[in-house]
């Protein structure tokens, strides 16, 4: 019987319907570390096939399945034509499920809850700073209480000037910024398949610098893909909100 699989990640192309069911691609990275006188595992790319009744059930998307984690349980096929399996691997799914995300939650509220608990702290703070300078001076209420408003001119001042400074770098050459989602990619580019190796290194490259080496080319108009598919593959998977463009018009 064929060896069972499972992925987890999310999908890293749209999604392709057909009479009774779906498909959509997805990829692993190996391990970083290799036993000597290995070569390293690189990206292995997957195409997953899903019955439409168990997709469905799932409540996902064409657009919430490029966001969301999800665990598919299968077996590996070699039966299904390259153009439907772009892939290096078919899995023919038995179970699919989304993942949540717990952490970033749990992150979020104690984030809040800290928050929260230094802002008591320092009202309470100033309260006592209020109480002690009325017991000491008392004739001199007015002149000190106008002291706290002109501090706080330059403390709000010192907080905003960081985000201005905080605007996201772009590589050299880019014409404008659109959002991940509106990006088309034709069939053409799904059939392809980018060496893994060098989209590894744009991988790293984005986590090095924060942004992408080069921008993408689309038609202003329609949004669709004409040149950086590689680049297109990375975004999606540092999950990218944004990426940077240049415009190919037609004539």
């Amino acid at each position: 019987m064929p060896h069972k699989m499972t992925l987890t990640g999310s999908a890293t192309g749209p999604l392709r319907e057909y009479d009774r069911y779906v498909a959509f691609d997805m990829r692993e990275k190996g391990s970083p570390s290799a036993p000597k006188g290995l070569k390293k595992s690189t990206f292995i790319s997957y195409t997953v096939f899903v019955a439409k009744k168990a997709f469905n059930k799932t409540g996902l998307t064409k657009k919430s399945i490029m966001h969301e984690k999800i665990l598919v349980q299968g077996e590996p096929t070699l039966d299904i034509p390259i153009d439907e399996c772009p892939g290096e691997i078919g899995i023919i799914c038995f179970q699919i499920t989304v993942l949540p995300n717990k952490n970033d939650k749990e992150a979020n509220d104690s984030n809040n809850k800290k928050e929260a608990k230094q802002e008591v702290a320092k009202a309470q703070q100033e309260v006592a700073a209020t109480k002690q300078e009325e017991k000491q001076e008392p004739v001199g209420k007015e002149a000190k209480t106008v002291q706290p408003e002109v501090n706080e001119t330059p403390i709000q001042e010192k907080k905003a000037a960081p985000q201005k400074k905080q605007q996201p770098i772009q590589p050299k050459g880019t014409k404008d910024v659109v959002s991940f989602e509106d990006i088309i990619v034709p069939e053409a580019f799904l059939k392809t398949r980018p060496n893994p190796v060098k989209t590894e290194e744009v991988v790293e490259f984005v986590k090095r610098t924060g942004h992408l080496d080069k921008p993408l080319t689309i038609e202003k108009e329609t949004k669709v893909l004409k040149d950086g598919y590689r680049r297109y593959i990375v975004a999606k998977t540092m999950k990218m909100d944004n990426v940077p463009v240049v415009y190919d018009y037609q004539k």
